[in-house]
């Protein structure tokens, strides 16, 4: 079989195995949500004991406190990737009114005052809670954004994760040559969403240090605020009894120092933090599947 045709395969079997969402409760969805994700958490072991590793060295490095054991938390980070996946596939299809009426958004003015200075925002924010929920929610709630996203390697079903991303409005921006479409919208004062809890190369970043460990991360926030003078603006979201919360930051104040590579560091460093705090009060909603502090042994 040729490696179109099983992106074909592929994508048919994600359409077929998603129309059942679209007329099932909400509630149930959620629950056959939860579902998907014990399923991936059993599943999927390779990713499982990644995540299961990084908290634990969170953990050994003293840089977050949980009361729960690690392996529910874990699993617990899986349900709500799963819970995820059901909410944005039902507003793909048009039917996720009672998911975005479900949103406590807060913060609004701090948008709006970032926004009236006229050098765009950089919404900052990283993979926690429902993430792609957040950027509808931006678009919803405020103005529509530009994302800052890879490709998924199936093209076809990248096509289908654009669409949800573009529902109400919001544009992507891929990496791939991303800079000079994320100056022109923060020109054009509009907003750029940056997702900076993921592992980098060494060109594109530097090792700061994230929950107690040296972890590679990204620059390209620092440089282009300090470049453009676009506001840098935390938003995160997180679940709560009744739906979500969204929560918006007043505008990141840069570093003052007059040695770039320092003031690049501390911003960095500040950036990250909101990040930080986001997964230390909500430990189960950060993808931590994801090999955050990779290479920087062998590359530091």
């Amino acid at each position: 079989m040729t490696r179109r045709a099983v992106w074909l395969v592929e994508a048919g079997l994600l359409i077929i195995l998603s129309i059942p969402f679209i007329v099932l409760p909400l509630g149930f969805s959620m629950k056959v949500g939860e579902l998907l994700g014990l399923l991936l958490f059993y599943a999927w072991g390779s990713r499982r004991k990644i995540a299961i590793e990084n908290m634990r060295n969170s953990l050994l490095s003293r840089a977050i406190v949980v009361s729960e054991p690690v392996e529910k938390i874990i699993k617990d980070s899986f349900k709500n990737f799963g819970r995820s996946l059901i909410e944005i596939i039902k507003i793909y299809y048009g039917f996720g009114k009672k998911i975005i009426d479900s949103v406590n958004f807060e913060g609004v003015e701090h948008f709006n005052h970032a926004q009236s200075k006229g050098k765009g925002i950089l919404l900052l924010t990283g993979h926690c809670g429902n993430w792609e929920l957040l950027a509808i929610m931006a678009s919803v709630r405020t103005s529509p954004i530009s994302i800052v996203a890879r490709p998924v390697n199936n093209p076809y079903i990248n096509k289908i994760v654009e669409g949800a991303r573009k529902k109400y409005g919001n544009t992507v921006i891929y990496k791939q040559g991303a800079l000079k479409s994320i100056i022109t919208t923060l020109r054009d004062n509009g907003c750029v969403g940056i997702l900076m809890d993921q592992a980098v190369i060494p060109d594109e970043g530097y090792v700061i240090d994230f929950l107690g460990r040296g972890a590679w991360t990204t620059k390209m926030l620092a440089l282009i605020a300090r470049k453009t003078g676009a506001a840098v603006v935390p938003a995160f979201i997180h679940r709560t009894d009744n739906g979500h919360r969204v929560t918006v930051y007043p505008e990141v104040a840069l570093s003052e120092s007059n040695e770039k590579e320092t003031a690049l560091r501390e911003d960095m460093k500040k950036f990250s933090g909101f990040i930080e705090d986001y997964i230390r009060e909500h430990p189960s909603e950060w993808l931590w599947i994801h090999r955050r502090w990779k290479r920087v042994n062998e590359d530091r």
